[in-house]
């Protein structure tokens, strides 16, 4: 059996605003990750809050809302051997403060709230959230 997966990495509206998504699509690729789908699109406070209803309940919520929603994000479906614990080690930890060197959040995160990127942490949300912004 394979280990072939597929996982949803959104380049964050800070990442976008500095224009790095280029640079962060370099890093998934150098790291066998293929993009196989990818747009650039701006998102509503409530699409945002559908999206991340998981997290509904916490403290953050609202805010984490009002910033995925604030400029234009990039998402794309990537795929590779193992690729939901590869995108999330590439990532680094949500605060950019602890990540490790040169994971994307360490090299372009700005705080705990603009860390640049997200990724899906299971299976069963990869699929969830590539079926939310890519219907088809």
């Amino acid at each position: 059996m394979s280990n072939l997966e597929q996982t949803l990495s959104i380049i964050k509206p800070d990442a976008v605003e500095r224009d790095l998504s280029e640079n962060i699509k370099k890093i998934f690729i150098k790291n066998n990750l293929e993009i196989k789908d990818s747009k650039k699109l701006q998102i509503t406070k409530d699409e945002a809050a559908e999206f991340y209803k998981v997290h509904q309940s916490k403290p953050f919520f609202n805010d984490l809302c009002a910033y995925l929603s604030s400029g234009p994000i990039e998402v794309m479906i990537l795929e590779g051997k193992n690729a939901i614990s590869l995108n999330r080690k590439l990532m680094g930890a949500t605060d950019p403060k602890n990540a490790e060197e040169n994971t994307i959040r360490k090299l372009y995160g700005i705080s705990i709230d603009k860390n640049s990127v997200h990724g899906s942490d299971s299976v069963d949300n990869a699929k969830i959230e590539i079926k939310f912004f890519f219907k088809n």
